[in-house]
């Protein structure tokens, strides 16, 4: 039974290296995996997905006015698909979250889907927000604060490393920008 996955955590919890893992598991087994990554994030090139261990895949590109749904039923017509993985998937709309639950359900695909649970005000994105509502399965990935406790938030520094407030929801970044930490650090820096 196809199922719709929400893969979550903050940054450097290792979202993107799962999900590279999961498509390698695929494709030893004989099966073919179709994975997405959002226009919006070219760190590393368009169309392709990267985790900071050096793993690296060419993935489908997807922006705010693409059609998930009718994207997969044209790649079905061209062979089996075993498995939709989809990086960077706070950037869905809800509409295309919509369209993704319609390929776990109608076309009977599991979908994986890997990243981040809120912004660096700690406001939910909206891909995220849906994901978290209807996706069938919930999967808390983890990583660390600088003082060792489990981090669930993410802080956006300016060029001197200071903690920002305020700003537009999505600014792509990497470690140069973005610290993962603690609800309770994390609220003494933008919180306060």
């Amino acid at each position: 039974m196809a199922q719709l996955y929400f893969y979550y955590s903050a940054m450097n919890a290792g979202k993107s290296t799962s999900l590279l893992q999961s498509a390698y598991n695929y494709k030893e087994r004989g099966m073919e995996s179709v994975i997405f990554t959002a226009s919006v994030d070219d760190r590393y090139g368009k169309g392709k997905v990267t985790s900071r261990i050096g793993l690296s895949q060419e993935a489908d590109i997807f922006s705010s006015s693409c059609n998930l749904f009718d994207m997969m039923k044209s790649k079905l017509a061209m062979g089996p698909v075993h498995c939709i993985l989809v990086d960077e998937c706070q950037f869905l709309t809800k509409v295309q979250v919509q369209q993704i639950c319609r390929v776990v359900d109608e076309l009977k695909i599991p979908v994986l889907c890997y990243g981040l649970r809120t912004d660096f005000m700690g406001e939910p994105f909206e891909g995220s927000l849906y994901l978290m509502s209807w996706a069938d399965k919930l999967v808390e990935l983890k990583t660390i604060c600088h003082c060792g406790r489990k981090a669930s938030m993410v802080v956006r520094t300016d060029e001197s490393g200071n903690a920002l407030n305020s700003g537009s929801q999505v600014e792509i970044g990497g470690n140069e920008r973005y610290v993962s930490m603690c609800r309770r650090h994390f609220s003494e820096l933008v919180w306060q």
